[in-house]
This record gives C-alpha cells, sequence and structure tokens, in this order.
C-alpha cells in the first residue's frame, strides 16, 4: 500500500482521489499511519465481508444457544420421575 503525508493529501486531493480508485492510500501525520483512504467499491467490498462476518457469527451464537436450550431441556427432562 502506497503512504503519503496529510499535507500533500491535502494539496494534492484530487490526484489523490484518482490514486484510490486503483488501490488504497495510507494517509500519515508526523510519520505515524492516521487514515487509509480507498474507493467506494472497496469500500462497499469491506462491508459486505463484515455484514457476512457478523451474520455468521450471530448465526453460530444462535445455534449454540439452541443446543444448550435442548440439553438444558433433556438434563430437565431426566430429572422428571418415571
Amino acid at each position: 500500500m502506497k503512504s503519503i503525508s496529510a499535507n500533500t493529501a491535502k494539496t494534492k486531493f484530487g490526484d489523490l482521489l484518482t490514486k484510490v480508485q486503483r488501490e488504497p492510500i495510507l494517509i500519515k501525520k508526523n510519520g505515524f499511519p492516521v487514515a487509509v483512504i480507498l474507493s467506494c467499491e472497496e469500500y462497499k467490498q469491506l462491508e459486505a465481508l463484515r455484514t457476512m462476518l457478523l451474520k455468521s457469527r450471530f448465526e453460530k451464537a444462535e445455534a449454540t444457544a439452541f443446543a444448550n436450550q435442548l440439553a438444558d431441556a433433556d438434563a430437565f427432562l431426566n430429572t422428571l420421575p418415571d
């Protein structure tokens, strides 16, 4: 990933907008990374991946909770007299 200073990003903003269509650009201030600028398309792809990850985690948590409820129900049924 290419990087530029915050001052260069400010003074060459139009060029920066063109460059981020090809690859993300790291912005540094006083030599430290402070931001990454990327195209809208790349941002949409990242958001889609994030949504898929969250959905997967939710489904896994839901399945685990359901399995735990079944285990609790079995334990309860085993405590009932015959």
